[in-house]
């Protein structure tokens, strides 16, 4: 994970502001470092880069921003690049994005960035990144595919691009950087007062049947109902799959600094559910057995829920809240994260500042739970049957679920539209989440978690598996035939099961505000689409 700050101006050096900078050194917290730059030596125009790094890759911290020492062109890079063109990347893979950027510029005529683009393109992992070609005068900025990081977009003069906003939110205009592409600004004539750039979009994809450029979606309706068992191939592939997935994202993660061999590298965001328990238990498959894992299990205190039970303690309503019920008959052995509503407020334009530019009630909900997820502060039981201790997390790679509900039917829309349409009104509702998925919450999850110094990685939004995933027929994937909402994901359910949790396949799907009760902490009138007030 790392922090990007990058200003286009015509008037003066417009380096980040404190606050800024703080949260970017949050986001990485091993280094930071400032750079400007002209696009030669009589124009007026001045680039301003600053990167935070927080290393997890290779055997040394990879200083940003990466610069070319012959071309002066500047490389901002955040995110992992598990492959380029097909073959894994071992390394830092910052500094092997910018050898290879690099030498396509030296191949690019000023008005010609396709060499630079296809090597964008090649690249499959999380990222968001900014590429300054000071040769060709192009500036290159861009998310993944997914959309699986953070990066916004203010313009004007300063043209600013960041991982994320300044304080003063509500007084700019700022909109998050569309993960549709790759964005292209030519800067031949920016040195024109007032600064209007516009950039030029290279969509991910130049096949327009490839959805979020990675693959085809089944769309074949079936004739019958697809009755899986444990033993079907389909429930194979998927454990296969979301092993390798996992692969990616769990090994070779370096120890934290100042950690023992015992403290823990890897954390899952827990509620005890269905796509993270199966991520638990596959993740524990693979790493050696002296790695310890995190399940970091979040519970709040609402105060509109206290007040109707009066007689109930504080440590009981944690006990009582949905997710941490699921979470103990899953696993015994949690990091209990309790949080009272004095914490809550207390940080509550942290956390509005944090997800700017989502703005409403739900957004805050899921914010508050994910933001003190990720700071990975509570009580944790060191081994079965112990007393809880206060406990912190030294993982830096935290392990999320998100995904599976739009891959594989998880929510009740997916049930009503089979309910009115069959299996053509789910295919249409299936495509709808796929299509955004890079559109909807990843980038200010992001923003959320990452101000704990922390990494998270997305198994069910791997490239390969999200490719494997739309190419199954939907009557693989989900089973609603009996009405049923148990007929939701059903391979990951039989997977569960073939893993040995007949329990945790049962599971109902539960929105991760009202299984930790962050949903209408003041009020129960007030609607999830309501806009916040500062």
């Amino acid at each position: 994970m790392c922090g990007i700050h990058v200003t286009i101006s015509t008037a003066k050096t417009c380096k980040a502001s404190s606050v800024l900078e703080t949260r970017l050194r949050n986001r990485g917290p091993d280094h930071l470092a400032t750079i400007t730059t002209r696009l030669d030596d009589t124009e007026a125009v001045e680039l301003t880069f600053t990167s935070s790094v927080l290393g997890l890759r290779g055997d040394h911290t990879a200083q940003q921003p990466l610069v070319n020492d012959t071309t002066g062109s500047v490389l901002c890079w955040n995110g992992e690049a598990w492959k380029i063109y097909g073959r894994a990347i071992t390394g830092n893979d910052g500094e092997q994005v910018q050898a290879l950027l690099s030498t396509a510029g030296r191949r690019a005529s000023s008005d010609e960035c396709r060499s630079v683009v296809e090597v964008l393109r090649a690249i499959a992992g999380p990222f968001a990144f900014v590429y300054f070609d000071k040769t060709a005068k192009c500036l290159y900025y861009g998310r993944d595919r997914l959309g699986r990081r953070s990066l916004l977009v203010k313009p004007g003069d300063p043209f600013v691009l960041s991982s994320i906003a300044d304080h003063d939110t509500h007084a700019s205009v700022w909109s998050e950087v569309e993960a549709d592409g790759i964005y292209v600004l030519c800067l031949h004539d920016a040195s024109t007062t007032p600064l209007r750039l516009i950039p030029t979009k290279h969509d991910w994809a130049k096949d327009e049947s490839l959805m979020l450029g990675i693959g085809c979606f089944n769309s074949s309706v079936p004739f019958e109902s697809n009755f899986l068992t444990r033993q079907s191939r389909v429930v194979r592939d998927l454990r296969d799959h979301l092993t390798e997935s996992l692969r990616w994202r769990l090994l070779q993660v370096p120890a934290p600094p100042g950690a023992s061999v015992k403290d823990a590298r890897i954390a899952i965001l827990f509620s005890g559910g269905l796509d993270c328990t199966v991520l638990a238990r596959l993740a524990s498959d693979l790493l050696p057995n002296e790695q310890t894992i995190d399940l970091l299990n979040v519970a709040f205190e609402n105060p509109r829920i206290a007040a109707q039970n009066k007689a109930v303690s504080r440590d009981d309503l944690y006990e009582q809240c949905p997710d941490r019920i699921t979470g103990r008959k899953s696993f015994t052995e949690l990091l209990q994260i309790n949080v009272p509503f004095t914490d809550t407020s207390e940080h509550r334009s942290e956390v509005i500042e944090l997800m700017y530019p989502h703005n409403t009630e739900m957004d805050l909900s899921i914010s508050f739970a994910l933001y003190f997820a990720a700071r990975g502060q509570g009580l944790g039981q060191i081994g079965m049957g112990s007393q809880p201790e206060p406990y912190q997390t030294t993982a830096r790679v935290l392990l999320s679920g998100l995904g599976a509900d739009e891959l594989f039917g998880g929510y009740v829309r997916h049930a009503t539209a089979f309910g009115r349409q069959s299996y053509q009104g789910l295919i249409e509702e299936l495509k709808l989440d796929v299509s955004r998925l890079g559109k909807r919450n990843l980038g200010r999850d992001d923003r959320v978690m990452a101000n704990w110094k922390k990494e998270v990685r997305f198994p069910y939004l791997d490239e390969e598996f999200v490719k494997w995933a739309m190419a199954l027929p939907v009557s693989e994937k989900c089973n609603f035939s009996d009405g049923q909402i148990s007929g939701s994901k059903q391979v990951l359910r039989l997977l569960a099961d073939d893993l040995g949790m007949p329990a945790v396949a049962q599971e109902p799907k539960r929105a991760i505000q009202f299984g930790t009760r962050t949903a209408k902490m003041e009020s129960g009138k007030v609607k999830g689409t309501t806009f916040i007030k500062p």
